[in-house]
């Protein structure tokens, strides 16, 4: 890598910390870059740039927007009382596009995890405690638990699960059910697989 342009091994490092991409990866993004016509590589920063300064975090769910409310919190037509927990807005697409889901819903951004000094102060379990005391209970309340079903997920649903449970409110807490074994990714199961997972979740 000594031997290349320090403008290739730059962009190639940058790639590098992509997740899901190693080096090799990363040289062969770079070099096809460096192949594609100059246009291209425009348009390609452009949608970088437009990424960072378009793309807002919605101040409901914490999903992505383009606007400060989702389109999915804008829709009065969904049922604000079934909010599914999701680890990351890109959860939010994979549960979307299974079809037929009327809920709306509310990103963590991350899990409680210990060995990387991840705690539930770390990510928005409090915005979602906030959010379900401010509902009304002129129905009962559901909280859908959609986190892949690992230990990490498992031990931040059960803190949700003791936090709701303190509220003494009309919520009922499910978790998806059969269809993602343990250890599974939720981002990356199937469709039929996630369409069975919340069908069959349980509550907690």
């Amino acid at each position: 890598m000594a031997s290349l342009p320090k403008a290739i091994t730059d962009l190639v490092g940058v790639f590098e910390r992509l997740p899901g991409i190693g080096p090799k990866s990363a040289t062969r993004l770079v070099f096809y870059l460096v192949n594609a016509p100059e246009s291209f590589a425009k348009n390609f920063s452009q949608n970088l740039l437009d990424l960072k300064s378009k793309i807002k975090i919605c101040e409901k769910c914490y999903g992505v927007s383009e606007t400060e409310i989702c389109s999915i919190c804008a829709d009065k037509s969904r049922d604000n009382h079934t909010i599914w927990v999701v680890e990351r807005a890109i959860e939010v697409v994979a549960l979307e596009n299974v079809g037929g889901l009327k809920g709306v819903y509310h990103v963590l951004g991350g899990l409680v995890n210990p060995l990387d000094h991840v705690g539930p102060e770390d990510i928005r379990i409090n915005e979602l405690i906030e959010r379900l005391k401010e509902m009304e209970d002129d129905k009962e309340i559901e909280v859908v638990l959609a986190v892949s079903p690992t230990m990490e997920g498992e031990a931040t649903s059960m803190y949700i699960k003791k936090k709701i449970d303190s509220l003494e409110k009309n919520i009922k807490v499910t978790r998806i059910g059969s269809g993602l074994p343990i250890g599974a990714d939720l981002e990356f199961a199937d469709q039929a697989t996630l369409s069975r997972s919340m069908e069959n979740r349980r509550r907690l």
